[in-house]
């Protein structure tokens, strides 16, 4: 059993903390991994009233594109390979970091990013979200650089919005 809080919606540091222990714990996920090229694999590891946690595993060109959580902050673990995360800079180029397996990144509700694999090994991520994501927004960057944003269920696996 992990330790955590219990009956409250946990903050980005204590997110960070329940996605390291996690991380941690590879007998929880460790079987559910498994790589596909032509879609990220991701499974639900846990969903009570204030946090959920999913395993996403990623190889090739695998993108979410930019989006935020709507009402949900959250923390990713690397576990396996890396990633590379951008967030959104006005008038200039995205804010870009890598992180590698055992690094790990938290982000607020309103933040604005995307996560993509990098690397030439496979990744696998552990992501915990506080409360349960519901509704995200996916942006989509128009032609004239202006962003619109698409109310999308947590189900509906994030990809790059093509330009409408």
């Amino acid at each position: 059993m992990i330790e955590r809080p219990y009956g409250r919606d946990l903050d980005r540091a204590e997110l960070t903390r329940f996605a390291a222990e996690l991380a941690a714990h590879p007998d929880l996920w460790r079987h559910l991994v498994a790589h596909d090229p032509t879609e990220r694999r991701y499974e639900e590891l846990l969903r009570d009233d204030h946090v959920a946690a999913w395993l996403i595993c990623w190889m090739d060109d695998h993108d979410t594109g930019f989006h935020d959580h709507d009402l949900s902050s959250g923390a990713v673990a690397v576990v396996q390979g890396a990633v590379r995360e951008e967030r959104l800079v006005i008038g200039g180029p995205p804010a870009r970091r890598t992180v590698t397996a055992g690094g790990t990144f938290a982000f607020g509700a309103s933040d604005i990013h995307r996560v993509l694999h990098t690397g030439d090994e496979p990744a696998v991520t552990l992501h915990v979200y506080s409360p349960p994501l519901w509704r995200m927004g996916a942006y989509e960057v128009l032609a004239g650089g202006e962003l619109a944003r698409h109310s999308m269920s947590y189900v509906e696996e994030l990809r790059p919005l093509a330009p409408g």
